[in-house]
């Protein structure tokens, strides 16, 4: 570890709705995995079957430090971590809706943007969202002094082999060239 309290390893910023909740089709058209309506305290919220246990396990192999960012926050260790395997992760904490920049909205810049950007603090870092844009991309270019792959995912499909290729790819090209 270092001295901030984080290993040297990349993070991944993992959002939950679109990555590993997918949506946007019919629900007929969603595998539900076993149990997964139903996790301690999390009540019967059936979108939680949508998501694939399997994702753990692959998430946890990637050469990085797993954080929680999503308007789960602090529910994502609760609910989602346990059903996937997952320990206890790290959790953005995002700013009161009325301290954020109202002209990031106008300039299409993704309300998490910022928040993002000062939690990695310089560390090189993967960002796994549905709601990314070049806008995005552009700020964090011009605003993070690290490394940094923004990877959007297709809601309608959630994370998917490519995905982590990709991801990987990424993960890896930064440990050579380090």
């Amino acid at each position: 570890m270092g001295t901030d309290g984080f290993s040297g390893r990349p993070v991944l910023f993992l959002d939950v709705d679109g990555p590993l909740i997918p949506f946007g089709r019919s629900a007929a058209e969603y595998p539900t995995y076993r149990g997964g309506s139903v996790l301690g305290g999390c009540g019967a919220n059936p979108l939680l079957g949508r998501i694939n246990p399997d994702h753990g396990l692959r998430l946890a192999a990637l050469s990085c430090e797993l954080v929680w960012a999503t308007s789960w926050m602090a529910e994502a260790n609760d609910c989602v971590a346990p059903w996937m395997g997952l320990p206890e992760l790290a959790v953005v904490t995002w700013p009161d809706p009325c301290d954020l920049d109202e002209c990031d909205e106008r300039e299409g810049l993704h309300w998490k943007t910022r928040t993002l950007v000062g939690w990695a603090a310089g560390r090189p870092f993967v960002w796994l969202d549905d709601e990314l844009t070049d806008a995005d991309r552009v700020w964090v270019a011009a605003h993070h002094r690290g490394h940094a792959y923004l990877h959007r995912v297709d809601p309608r499909c959630g994370l998917a082999d490519a995905d982590y290729v990709a991801v990987q790819q990424w993960l890896t090209d930064r440990t050579r060239s380090e």
